[in-house]
């Protein structure tokens, strides 16, 4: 029986050279044919690449990137784009530091100089003329987004991403990779307004919606265990998986992934490595996007897994965590129910709910303090984010909250 996704991974050492890397990326995209069908029909083919970071941040192991995709997969993945389609190409980037910390993205774009010999259109995604998408079939989570024109004014998409865990996410590949084009202030939200508990993995089940990518790349040959991130001193373990994974589907690519990583794709919250949040992937699946059963991927594999010792850091206790998603879900209910007294009060700005009060209200999103030491005297109880649109025009979706309470209502009848 045909199954509806393909995945592929090759093995491929880390030390390889150029060329070897690009004959290992052939072996996994080759058998890929409904996925060189669509690229190969696109006039306009967008791409966006984990590359961006301050470049006194950049970690190399061994000489390659850690935590972003390094140079001989960039080249190699345009090398068989630019043989295999006839398309226009244009990268877009929304770069954290420049909306941050101010640097400049033409600096902390490590894919920068291979673009530029491969002629691809660089786009600074935050300087960028921005649209309302909106979200086929609805969205789990929002029913619009606010993106890049250049990001979604293309025929076709490719994600090509970094194998790593993520502190928050607990895994991120090539669906995680899209967060980087959410755009920030003015035109959107700022980051942690996504980058929120219970949020966070059903928005991103949107963006793979949206983006719905024919081309899948996991960079595996040298990795991230423990957070995505570091301050530049203290990272997460370098992980040799010595493997290029590619893929028709951003969550059976990233499900296969994570197989390799040694992690379960059909697990969830509570389940190592998703100690913070669902797992985004399975919230895919659930809302008929996708699949975490390997079973029904046409996958196969030249390396076995686990491809390396992959775990995510656990950086607050699971008491704690478990506190927080429980009162996120009370106070996005809190706000669904006294809505119109907040937009009363507060429309047009953004306001932080903490048991039932206002706790911080700007018309500007960016908190510029975090929500650890915002949260005063209860350090366990849980800070939404919410504008108060008085047309809600973004659509939240209040019933994952709903279902959020019945999932903890479940765990204290079973105990």
């Amino acid at each position: 029986m045909k199954k509806d996704y393909k995945v592929r991974a090759t093995a491929c050492h880390h030390d390889a050279d150029e060329q070897e890397v690009y004959e290992a990326l052939v072996r996994a995209t080759e058998p890929l044919t409904e996925a060189w069908e669509r690229l190969g029909k696109a006039k306009r083919i967008g791409i966006k690449i984990n590359q961006d970071k301050p470049v006194d941040r950049w970690v190399f192991h061994k000489g390659l990137l850690q935590q972003l995709v390094c140079e001989k997969v960039v080249r190699a993945t345009l090398r068989l784009l630019r043989e295999r389609t006839t398309a226009e190409i244009v990268c877009t980037d929304v770069s954290f530091y420049e909306m941050y910390m101010g640097t400049d993205p033409l600096e902390t774009a490590t894919a920068i100089g291979v673009l530029r010999d491969f002629d691809v259109e660089y786009v600074i995604g935050n300087q960028a003329p921005t649209k309302v998408v909106p979200v086929p079939g609805g969205g789990q989570m929002f029913s619009r987004y606010v993106l890049p024109e250049s990001a979604v004014e293309v025929d076709e998409f490719v994600s090509l991403a970094t194998m790593k865990n993520h502190a928050f996410m607990g895994i991120t590949m090539s669906l995680k990779n899209l967060f980087g084009l959410m755009p920030g202030e003015p035109r959107g939200h700022t980051r942690t307004y996504f980058h929120h508990l219970v949020r966070m993995p059903y928005m991103l089940a949107d963006l793979g919606r949206i983006f719905h990518p024919a081309l899948n790349i996991i960079d595996g040959l040298v990795g991230q265990a423990g957070q995505e991130w570091g301050d530049g001193k203290e990272e997460g373990p370098p992980v040799e998986a010595n493997t290029l994974i590619a893929g028709d589907h951003t969550i059976a690519t990233d499900a296969c992934g994570a197989h390799l990583m040694g992690h379960d794709p059909m697990s969830d919250w509570l389940t190592p490595p998703f100690h913070r949040d669902r797992n985004a992937l399975k919230v895919a699946a659930e809302g008929g996007f996708g699949t975490v059963d390997l079973t029904e991927i046409d996958f196969t594999s030249e390396v076995e897994a686990p491809v390396g010792k992959f775990h995510a850091n656990l950086t607050d206790s699971m008491e704690t965590v478990h506190s927080w998603q429980r009162t996120t879900c009370e106070q996005g209910l809190f706000y669904r129910d006294h809505r119109e007294e907040l937009v009363g009060k507060y429309a047009g700005q953004y306001v932080l709910l903490q048991q039932g009060e206002v706790r911080w209200h700007d018309p500007v999103s960016d908190l510029k303090r975090s929500r650890r030491k915002l949260s005063g005297d209860a350090p366990d109880q849980a800070m939404y984010l919410k504008y108060v649109d008085p047309d809600e025009a973004e659509d939240e979706h209040f019933s994952v909250y709903e279902r959020g309470l019945e999932r903890f209502d479940g765990e204290r009848l079973r105990a």
